[in-house]
């Protein structure tokens, strides 16, 4: 009797964890359709500007390996806040031709925002002090 809970409970674990698995094969997909690796690239290049050249291949190694953990959590957001309905309605959204230019624009508003965030800290920093005081 012990042996057959057993199984039944291994098989329910396995079957949440393949679950688990398409969902996060699809917010995979999801992520990229969205263009999320373009404004990656753009965090890229402005840190990589930074650096010394004689140090950014080894940075760029450090980089990358900092992105596993980084899209994982991403990933979990994902997984807890939507369903697996959501994401593949979300899925085939990106994949019509105004999915695909947002994306195809996600470098360039993720640029336009860093950009708006540094003026707008900027701004912000002065009207702080000028409650601090």
């Amino acid at each position: 009797m012990k042996k057959t809970i057993a199984i039944f409970a291994f098989m329910i674990v396995a079957q949440i964890a393949i679950a688990q698995d398409a969902s996060r094969a699809d917010v995979k997909k999801l992520i990229e359709l969205t263009g999320g690796d373009a404004q990656i690239a753009v965090a890229k290049k402005k840190v990589l500007e930074m650096i010394p050249e004689a140090k950014q291949t080894e940075f760029l190694k450090e980089f990358d390996m900092s992105l596993i953990g980084y899209l994982a959590k991403i990933e979990d957001f994902y997984i807890k806040e939507y369903t697996s309905e959501d994401i593949q309605k979300m899925i085939v959204f990106y994949e019509t031709p105004i999915g695909k230019k947002m994306k195809s624009k996600a470098g360039l508003q993720a640029e336009s925002s860093m950009s708006a965030i540094q003026s707008w800290s900027v701004e912000l920093q002065g009207i702080i002090m000028k409650y601090m005081k």
